[in-house]
């Protein structure tokens, strides 16, 4: 990333573009403070994508074999020792 002093990402704003896309995001200080950042649109819209809920992500995975079901459900149903306070 590199940083561009305002009048200098002004006069010099095609190259300033250019380099957003070959380089990555480019940063313009104002008094030497972060100001904006200049970003290529393909970078701009994996920002933007909507992202799948987490539910709908989990929903979203294959299912399980029966086998590995069948497994799950044969396990011990003993809930361990009773313990006296």
């Amino acid at each position: 990333m590199s940083d561009w002093q305002l009048q200098d990402a002004k006069n010099r704003f095609s190259e300033v573009v250019k380099r957003a896309g070959d380089d990555g995001p480019q940063t313009v200080t104002v008094h030497g403070r972060r100001a904006a950042v200049v970003l290529s649109a393909l970078e701009y819209d994996q920002l933007i994508k909507p992202r799948m809920a987490f539910n709908e992500f989990l929903l979203s995975t294959p299912g399980w074999p029966d086998d590995v079901i069948d497994t799950i459900n044969d396990r011990s149903k003993d809930t361990g020792r009773d313990i006296d306070f």
